[in-house]
């Protein structure tokens, strides 16, 4: 087989007779640079290019890793940046020599406008793989996988390279020895004394990435240590720590061992030694974080002289079974030699988007499941969609701080805005689609031209990041909700403040506007709902019933109802009258994250059926007869979590974003 180098090809699989791509007519290359036979597609890198395996002609076909880099950028200081770091990863691979736990790269050049690295193909599975597949991590095996890893942090670190994000799928198991190899270098960065970037430009992955490298772009070697910390939670428990890092911020490590299993929470409460050391992994103070992998290794590895003392305890049959047994008596030995030990920790500020929780993977079991469409250009999750009232233009934003306009006719990007400096987490259209309303987790909320891509007005007022906004009816009001507990309503021809609606006890998450523009509810973490009047700015009445957060709202078309999704895994449709909950909607098998309703249906087959449409973290948007309250129909993502949905004007199409390869997904829905 032939594979094409497009990177934006559909379908880059050819037979081996094909001249040209039969899928985008583009020639076909036999060997790239003469010597490397592309193979297949491993992973595409959404709008930076693509990862191939690949035949190495000159060394009997043996195989090879072939990355590409075509950044779909326009902006020249941010192509620049890219360039940068894809050019960093070959200059690291080369500085990091021939060591035997690390990629060995092969070459660098460019070719047809494009740059390609090749290195080393490892034939293994990753750590997250590995647990997808049920391989069970117990204290032993986490001791284990850190006295192979930190020696490589230790080579890494001596020669001034930071990896900046160490997760389970950058570590990969050899399978011809059994030994992990930490690959993916493409965000190392030199190491000085202080690295800086811009806001909004910090490299790593949510859960993983300490706050100094989060907040600041600061990088040392104990913030790859956080993220090794992070990894054994991950492994241990089995819960993705971004997961927890969307919900709680960083105040989930304070109390990392309350996410075990009762037989786990037994097991490693016996190993006082592994205990504190993931303790002082996962601390966010980096002053009373390890500083160093020497450190770590001589914290595991100080009692090995007493467990040699205690021959007695080796069983003489089996010297396979030796290092388990050495790992016992490490804990056992570490009961009596260490103290009770307090670490202090410094807490970050929760964040809003209350999307994430363990995923679950259910069946579909209606039996009916439309094939989606993909957008692809982000390079981080996708927060939020809006359709315009064309039914055509679609809007996203993400947490690579931009936001994108997409043509669904032609499947195409229009065109990328960008103005804020962290990640984008709600975005709505203006009624007549002509003005594009975004709000950040930089505390602003901007307006858009959608003609010409340019920023209209920013408006400043709230002292936190913006969870959700949401035009009036007429166009000429915006609300705005802020996790500093305040709804505001902004005239959009002065960009001045109207009304602050103040009355819930913690972050307001999601709130909507009714059909007739006079009612606004909001939705809070404090697991209440609240309806005000527009006008007066006046609380009219909270909803109480949920037990968890609240995480979306959406009026009914008919403005009777209100339907909220609850980190509770279920749906709840409200009489706006008597603030009474008419029917709970279950089925979801993770948090509701958002809530959206159908335009309303008046046909023989469904005389006033008024359609609600949910997605969740379990993975599936389920689409429901409010009337009944029965499920209609389920349609299920390829993997990830589904933070937002949208409808278009003519009920015929949905749009879901998510965490899943920085995708948004589009549903056709059928007759």
């Amino acid at each position: 087989m032939r594979c094409c180098l497009n990177p934006d090809c559909p379908s880059p699989q050819n037979a081996d007779k094909n001249k040209v791509c039969q899928s985008c007519n583009t020639p076909l290359i036999p060997l790239l640079r003469g010597r490397y036979r592309v193979i297949k597609v491993i992973s595409d890198e959404g709008g930076f290019g693509r990862t191939y395996l690949a035949e190495d002609a000159d060394k009997l076909n043996e195989w090879c890793v072939v990355k590409q880099f075509a950044p779909k950028i326009q902006e020249t200081s941010a192509l620049k940046k890219a360039v940068e770091l894809f050019k960093d990863e070959a200059k690291q691979l080369q500085k990091l020599g021939e060591h035997p736990q690390i990629p060995t790269l092969l070459a660098y050049f460019e070719q047809d406008n494009y740059l390609f690295l090749v290195q080393q193909y490892i034939n293994g599975q990753n750590l997250l793989q590995e647990l997808q597949k049920g391989v069970i991590y117990n204290e032993s095996k986490i001791i284990e996988l850190l006295l192979d890893l930190l020696p490589i942090l230790k080579f890494i670190h001596d020669r001034g390279v930071i990896h900046r994000d160490i997760k389970p799928q950058n570590i990969i198991r050899r399978q011809s020895d059994g030994r992990l190899v930490l690959i993916d270098f493409g965000s190392s960065k030199q190491l000085t004394a202080a690295v800086h970037t811009q806001i909004g430009t910090t490299i790593g992955s949510h859960g993983y990435t300490p706050i100094e490298q989060m907040q600041d772009g600061k990088t040392y070697p104990a913030s790859d240590l956080f993220s090794l910390g992070a990894t054994c939670f991950h492994l241990l428990t089995r819960i993705r720590p971004s997961q927890l890092w969307m919900q709680n911020g960083y105040s989930w490590v304070n109390s990392w061992q309350q996410y075990l299993s009762s037989e786990d929470r037994h097991r490693v409460a016996l190993d006082v030694n592994l205990d504190l050391v993931l303790d002082k992994l996962l601390t966010t103070d980096i002053h009373k974080r390890y500083r160093s992998a020497d450190e770590v290794i001589k914290d595991l590895t100080t009692q090995k002289a007493l467990a040699a003392s205690l021959p007695t305890l080796l069983p003489s049959s089996s010297t396979t079974q030796i290092p388990q047994f050495k790992n016992r008596l490490l804990i056992s030995a570490a009961i009596f030699l260490l103290g009770l030990a307090g670490i202090l920790y410094l807490q970050s500020r929760p964040q809003p988007a209350m999307r994430f929780s363990n995923p679950n993977q259910p069946a579909n079991t209606t039996g009916n499941s439309d094939q989606p469409n993909t957008l692809k250009g982000h390079s981080s999750d996708v927060n939020s969609v809006a359709f315009a009232n064309d039914g055509v233009t679609l809007a996203s934003g993400s947490d690579d701080n931009t936001i994108k306009l997409w043509n669904l006719v032609t499947k195409k990007e229009i065109r990328t805005l960008k103005g804020h400096s962290r990640w984008i987490w709600t975005v709505a259209f203006s009624p007549d689609g002509k003005t594009l309303a975004s709000g950040s987790a930089d505390k602003t909320i901007k307006l858009w031209n959608i003609s010409t891509g340019k920023e209209i007005l920013t408006l400043k007022g709230h002292t936190d990041g913006i969870s959700a906004v949401a035009f009036s009816p007429d166009g000429k009001t915006l609300a705005s909700a802020s996790l500093d507990k305040k709804i505001k309503l902004w005239n959009l021809s002065t960009g001045k403040v109207i009304h602050t609606l103040v009355g819930h006890s913690q972050a307001v998450s999601t709130i909507a506007l009714s059909p007739d523009g006079s009612t606004l509810a909001s939705g809070s973490w404090d697991k209440t709902i609240k309806l005000w009047n527009v006008s007066t700015g006046k609380e009219i009445r909270t909803f109480v019933g949920h037990s968890e957060l609240i995480i979306s709202v959406a009026f009914s078309p008919d403005g009777v109802t209100l339907a909220s999704g609850s980190k509770d895994k279920t749906i709840k449709l409200w009489n706006l009258v008597t603030g009474e909950a008419m029917r709970t909607l279950k089925g979801h098998s993770d948090k509701v994250n958002s809530v959206a309703y159908l335009p309303k249906v008046e046909d023989s087959k469904t005389l006033n059926t008024i359609i609600l449409v949910s997605g969740s973290s379990d993975n599936t948007i389920k689409l429901w007869n409010t009337v009944t309250g029965k499920e209609i129909r389920t349609l299920k993502r390829d993997s990830g979590y589904i933070y937002s949905i949208a409808t278009s004007p003519d009920g015929k199409t949905i749009a879901s974003g998510g965490s899943a390869e920085n995708i948004i997904k589009i549903w056709h829905l059928s007759d």
